[in-house]
């Protein structure tokens, strides 16, 4: 054993993650959330871009007591920070069939009939904070003359290096009306 294994501190880490309770598992005390998901958990979906939480492209959601939700970003946030939280990540977004069929949430089928994303690198991004942009209306609907600053605002935060902004807007603002009770008036 090296100096610097022997002198590792490892502290335990429960919580929730897409509905099922994770842990305890011993784990670094300086691990950032995206490593253990990748390297305890095998949840690829959420991805690495910028190491710098400036591109969101790593965000999962994180689920609040009092029914909010917020997007975290997994790259620069320790994986202890979430410890005793409940949290989504884009591999809980799908819903399965009863027959094990993988079904796309609304989101990521707006996102797949816009051909919203060329690369996919950035998508589990979106998806989230589409995710809770959706659960915000659904909470507390918007005048239609609100809708595309409220989108701007909801996605800001994430970059596309495809630049396929206009696709993921457009497949926003489509779902957002056709989906009932989002906007009001």
């Amino acid at each position: 054993m090296t100096d610097a294994q022997s002198t590792m501190v490892f502290k335990p880490i429960t919580l929730t993650i897409n509905g099922e309770k994770v842990g305890p598992i011993d784990v670094p005390e300086g691990i950032v959330m995206l490593d253990f998901l990748h390297e305890y958990l095998n949840l690829t979906g959420s991805r690495m871009g910028c190491g710098q939480g400036i591109c969101h492209a790593c965000v999962i959601i994180v689920d609040h007591p009092d029914g909010t939700s917020e997007e975290m970003r997994t790259c620069i946030t320790g994986a202890h920070f979430f410890n005793g939280k409940t949290v989504r990540t884009i591999e809980g977004i799908a819903h399965k069939d009863k027959s094990g069929e993988v079904i796309p949430s609304p989101v990521q089928k707006a996102f797949m009939d816009h051909f919203s994303f060329q690369c996919g690198y950035c998508t589990p991004g979106f998806v989230n904070a589409t995710t809770i942009f959706m659960e915000q209306l659904a909470k507390n609907p918007i005048p239609r003359a609100d809708l595309e600053g409220a989108i701007e605002t909801a996605l800001n935060d994430h970059i596309c290096r495809c630049t396929g902004y206009v696709r993921y807007y457009e497949a926003v603002r489509d779902l957002v009306l056709a989906t009932p009770g989002l906007i009001k008036g």
